[in-house]
């Protein structure tokens, strides 16, 4: 997603970089953790942090709003003193409004597919109003990127839990195919949420680059599984950019067949089923190499 250079924050001084420190280091949250909340990529905030990237409008919003501060300050007017409070303040949402918004978008775009979604809808959702979406996320293509990189880090933090407590790669090629595998309403919505984010990629560049992002990442994250593998003598040797290739194309497959509504598509047993037996034919090692044919001979 291109972003609008007129709609980043002028910081020739360094205070607004230098306050939004202040309200991570009052969070206490590691940076990673602070953009998971603010919804934004982790490379974004650590060079506006480090001054070679500006802060957008929109981002800053998204800051006070987490960080519980006055927008004005964050842009370097004076700290005010808060006025008395006539009555409770509302209740915040949990992680605040923009992953609530985000949330929602995502449930409504895994419910009715990102074009039927209206900004009135997920207000209505969030019990808020489209000026208040539109407060925290100015465009639609803004809140795709949100929501596709919210369920990408949920996907990735699943991952590196299962991962860390495998104890070889093969324990961990089966943790990330049971996560691929669509049982559970959340994983079906992030489902739904990848292949309308297929469709739309088909027809806009800027969407497509959000795609090809994301989609290199989780298939480096099968490749070096296989690679670890392969080291460790649980996986015959293959080539693993190749077969990381032909492993997630087949998840996809298997998923959209999953995904489909008619009587006889294939249960999310048969796809573990199948993706299993991937595994048990083509990398482990008290399994016979598979022949290799010459196409050349009859």
């Amino acid at each position: 997603m291109d972003e609008d250079p007129g709609g980043r924050i002028a910081d020739d001084t360094g205070h607004v970089t230098d306050r939004v420190r202040q309200v991570i280091a009052r969070l206490g949250c590691s940076h990673r953790e602070f953009a998971r909340r603010i919804v934004m990529d982790p490379s974004k905030l650590s060079r506006s942090l480090g001054g070679t990237r500006r802060f957008t409008l929109a981002e800053i919003v998204r800051i006070a709003d987490i960080g519980g501060v006055d927008t004005g300050w964050l842009l370097g007017a004076p700290e005010r003193p808060a006025a008395p409070a006539e009555r409770a303040p509302a209740a915040a949402p949990e992680g605040g409004r923009p992953l609530q918004i985000v949330r929602e978008t995502v449930r409504l775009i895994a419910e009715h597919g990102f074009q039927a979604v209206r900004v009135a809808d997920i207000a209505t959702a969030c019990g808020t109003s489209p000026a208040a979406v539109h407060y925290h996320f100015p465009g639609r293509d803004e809140l795709l990127e949100a929501a596709v990189r919210w369920c990408m880090d949920e996907d990735t933090e699943r991952r590196a839990a299962g991962l860390a407590a495998a104890p070889d790669a093969r324990a961990e090629l089966l943790h990330l195919i049971a996560l691929q595998t669509p049982r559970t309403a959340q994983q079906r919505r992030q489902w739904l949420v990848w292949l309308d984010l297929w469709a739309q990629a088909a027809r806009d560049t800027a969407v497509g680059r959000l795609h090809e992002h994301y989609y290199r990442q989780w298939r480096t994250t099968v490749a070096d599984v296989l690679r670890r593998g392969t080291d460790q003598g649980v996986f015959r040797p293959v080539d693993p950019d190749v077969t990381a290739l032909r492993l997630t194309a087949l998840i996809d497959g298997l998923a959209t067949q999953v995904l489909a509504t008619a009587p006889d598509s294939t249960s999310p047993d048969t796809m573990h089923a199948a993706l299993l037996t991937f595994v048990e034919n083509e990398l482990d090692t008290d399994r016979p190499t598979p022949p290799t044919t010459d196409p050349t001979r009859t």
